[in-house]
């Protein structure tokens, strides 16, 4: 919904976004805390699934733009399947195939 120019609100949006962010890290912080859980490790794994997030995400938003923006639908489809495809292949790495 930020995209769209005649609402103005990518910039309001992108603080509340950035806001939300910080609480979601404070709050995972706390919780490993209370359970007495280490910190978070930071390996090459970990970085890896969370970049694969980020790109399935971002890619699965590309194809929902692409309808309510461009009014591109057919395109749409396809990023959004690749999109859909991309989170799903979360699904394996962080849990293994067993």
């Amino acid at each position: 919904m930020a995209l769209i120019p005649e609402w103005g609100v990518l910039n309001p949006e992108i603080r509340v976004g950035v806001v939300g962010l910080v609480v979601l890290l404070v709050m995972v912080i706390v919780r490993r805390k209370m359970d007495g859980k280490p910190a978070n490790v930071f390996n090459a794994r970990a970085i890896g699934i969370t970049l694969l997030g980020i790109v399935g995400f971002i890619v699965l938003d590309v194809g929902i733009c692409m309808t309510m923006v461009w009014n591109m639908l057919i395109p749409d489809i396809v990023v959004g399947i690749v999109g859909i495809v991309l989170l799903l292949c979360l699904i394996p790495v962080v849990k293994g195939l067993e």
